[in-house]
C-alpha cells in the first residue's frame, strides 16, 4: 500500500454547535476498558447529546482558526477534559469511522491514536501554548508522507499541494463516500460472548468501527444512541446466568433504535444522494407505487413533509429529532391514507410509529390499476413557473401505470426531465426544442419502462428460485447460442441487481450505476435522453 495517498481528516465541515451540559452519557469500566451496563440505559433521558457531540470540535477545529489558535486549544481541551479520555477515544472512533466509511479498522485505529494524543498531550497542565497549533500541523505533514497510515483518499494529493490552512480546510473537506450496501452483520449471540470475552475493548472498538462505517449515513445522534445500547446488552448479557433468554429481551428493548438506525441510514443517504427535491420526488412516486388509487393532490404534500423532515434531521445534533419528526410523519401519512388503503391500514394499527413507518416503507408495490393514458403537460405548462411541479405530476402518473418500475429507472426520468427542461426553456424557440425533445422520449420511453417493469415486475410476483428459473428461459430465448456458462452467469447478476435493486429502499447511487450495466440501453448511440 506503499504510495497511496493517504490523509488525516481532523476537521470535518460539520458546522456543529458545540454547547455544554450534562458530561457523563457514556461511561467506560476502568477495569476492562469496556463500556458498563450504564453505557447506555434507555430511560436515561437526561443526557445532554449536544454535549457529547462538543468532541467534534477538536474535529473542526481548523476551521475557527480565524478566531485564534489560544481560543482553538483552549476550546479543544475544556471538551477533552470534560469528557474524559477514554470518552473522547469511543467517540473519535464513531465520528472517524462514520467520515471514513471505507477506511480499513488499522487506518481508523492510526487515526484515532494520533488525535487522542495530541489532545492528551496539548492539553497535560504546563504544555507549551504553541503545542496543539504545532502537532495538528504535523499531522497534517504527516498525512501528506508517503506510507502515511491514515485513511487512503484520492483526492489527498490535491491538497497536499497546497500550503497552511488551505491545506488543512483541503484535507477537512475530504470524506469517503457512504457504503451503498451496509457491510456489517451481527454475529451469533455465541460468536459475540466469545469475541467479548476474548477482549472486551478489542471487541468494542472493532464493532463501533464497523457499525459507524456500515451506517455512516444515520444521524449521530441515532449512531451514538444505538451503538451505546448495543454494547451495554452485549457488556449485560455475556455475563448473565441466562444470556439467551437476556438477548431476547434486550433485543426487543432496542427493536425501535435498531429500525431507527437502519432507516435513518437510508432515508439520509438518499437524501445525502438526491438533494431535497428529488428526494420528495422519489418518495413521492414511492407511495404512488404502493397506493396508485391516491392522488397527485393525497401524496404530494406527504412527500414534501417528508423531504423536509430529512432535511431537519439527518445532520441534526438535536437527540430526538429523527425519531419524534418521523413520527409525526408517520402518523401524518396514517391519517391521510389509512382509509383508502387496507395495506397501509394494516401498518398503521401498532402503537409504535417508528414500526409504523417500517411497515409501510417495506411494503411491496400494489398491481397496477387500469388507467387512461397520463396526460402530457404542455409545452407552456412545462416553462411556466410552475414548471417543475407539472413535471412532477406527469412523472406521478406514469409511476401509477407502471407501479414496478423502481426508483433507479424512475430516477433517470426526473433528471431527463429536469435537464429538458432546463435546455429547452432557456432557448431561443422552447416550444421547437420541447418537441424535438418529445419526439425522442416517445421512442425511447416504453422499452425503458417495459425493461424495468418486465424485471421488477417479475421478482415481485415470483420467490426467487422461480425467478431465476424465469430469466434463464427469457435469456435463453433471447441468447440461442449462450453457452450454459454464460447463461448463468448473466443470470446471476441479473438476479442480483434485482435483488438490490427493485425493493423499496434501494441503494440509489449503486442502483443508478447498475441500470445501464445491467439492464442495457434503451436506445442506440449517444443520442439517448436517457443515458
Amino acid at each position: 500500500m506503499a504510495g497511496r495517498p493517504r490523509m488525516l481528516a481532523l476537521w470535518p465541515a460539520d458546522g456543529i454547535n458545540h454547547s455544554h451540559g450534562n458530561r457523563h452519557y457514556l461511561r467506560i469500566n476502568a477495569g476492562m476498558g469496556f463500556p458498563a451496563p450504564l453505557f447506555g440505559r434507555r430511560k436515561e433521558t437526561s443526557l445532554n447529546m449536544r454535549a457529547a457531540l462538543t468532541l467534534l470540535l477538536l474535529l473542526a477545529a481548523v476551521r475557527a482558526e480565524h478566531r485564534g489558535k489560544a481560543y482553538v486549544r483552549d476550546k479543544v481541551c475544556q471538551e477533552f477534559k470534560a469528557l474524559g479520555k477514554e470518552d473522547f477515544r469511543t467517540l473519535t472512533i464513531i465520528t472517524s469511522s462514520r467520515k471514513f466509511s471505507n477506511a480499513t479498522f488499522e487506518e481508523i485505529s492510526h487515526l484515532v491514536r494520533e488525535i487522542v494524543s495530541l489532545a492528551e498531550t496539548c492539553c497535560a497542565e504546563g504544555a507549551d501554548p504553541s503545542c496543539y497549533d504545532a502537532g495538528s500541523s504535523a499531522l497534517s505533514a504527516k498525512s501528506c508522507s508517503e506510507g502515511s497510515p491514515f485513511p487512503a483518499h484520492p483526492g489527498t494529493a490535491g491538497c497536499c499541494a497546497q500550503e497552511g490552512l488551505e491545506q488543512k480546510l483541503c484535507l477537512a473537506a475530504l470524506r469517503h463516500p457512504p457504503q451503498q450496501l451496509p457491510r456489517y452483520v451481527q454475529p451469533s449471540n455465541e460468536e459475540l460472548c466469545q469475541d467479548f470475552k476474548k477482549d472486551p475493548k478489542d471487541f468494542a472498538d472493532r464493532f463501533l468501527h464497523e457499525y459507524a462505517s456500515s451506517y455512516s449515513q444515520a444521524p449521530l445522534p441515532v449512531l451514538l444512541g444505538s451503538t451505546r445500547t448495543f454494547l451495554s446488552m452485549v457488556s449485560t448479557c455475556c455475563i448473565s446466568p441466562a444470556p439467551t433468554a437476556c438477548f431476547l429481551k434486550e433485543k426487543l428493548e432496542r427493536k425501535t433504535l435498531s429500525l431507527l438506525t437502519l432507516m435513518s441510514n437510508r432515508v439520509c443517504s438518499r437524501f445525502t444522494a438526491y438533494g431535497k427535491d428529488k428526494v420528495t420526488f422519489s418518495y413521492l412516486t414511492s407511495l404512488a407505487q404502493k397506493m396508485p388509487s391516491a392522488s397527485f393532490e393525497d401524496l404530494f404534500p406527504l412527500a414534501e413533509d417528508a423531504a423536509e423532515v430529512f432535511s431537519q434531521c439527518c445532520e441534526a445534533v438535536a437527540e430526538d429529532c429523527m425519531q419524534k419528526k418521523l413520527s409525526e410523519h408517520t402518523a401524518k401519512v396514517c391519517g391521510a391514507l389509512s382509509a383508502g388503503d387496507e395495506r397501509i391500514a394494516d401498518c398503521c394499527q401498532g402503537k409504535n410509529l417508528m414500526q409504523n413507518y417500517f411497515c409501510i416503507s417495506a411494503l411491496p408495490p400494489a398491481p397496477t390499476p387500469k388507467l387512461p393514458e397520463a396526460q402530457k403537460p404542455t409545452n407552456e405548462q412545462l416553462c411556466s413557473e410552475e414548471g417543475a411541479r407539472h413535471a412532477k405530476r406527469y412523472l406521478f402518473e406514469l409511476t401509477r401505470r407502471h407501479t414496478s418500475v423502481p426508483d433507479a429507472f424512475l430516477g433517470k426520468l426526473y433528471d431527463t426531465c429536469k435537464k429538458v427542461r432546463g435546455e429547452c426553456c432557456s432557448a431561443k424557440d422552447p416550444s421547437a426544442c420541447l418537441d424535438s425533445k418529445h419526439q425522442r422520449m416517445a421512442e425511447e420511453l416504453p422499452p425503458f419502462l417495459e425493461k424495468a417493469n418486465q424485471l421488477c415486475g417479475q421478482y415481485t410476483e415470483f420467490n426467487f428460485l422461480d425467478f431465476k428459473k424465469r430469466l434463464r428461459e427469457s435469456l435463453t430465448q433471447k441468447m440461442p447460442d449462450a453457452s450454459p456458462e454464460l447463461l448463468g452467469q448473466l443470470v446471476e447478476q441479473r438476479a442480483d441487481f434485482a435483488s438490490t435493486c427493485c425493493p423499496p429502499n434501494s441503494p440509489p447511487l449503486y442502483c443508478a450505476s447498475k441500470v445501464s450495466t445491467e439492464l442495457g440501453e434503451a436506445c442506440d448511440g449517444d443520442s439517448c435522453l436517457l443515458s
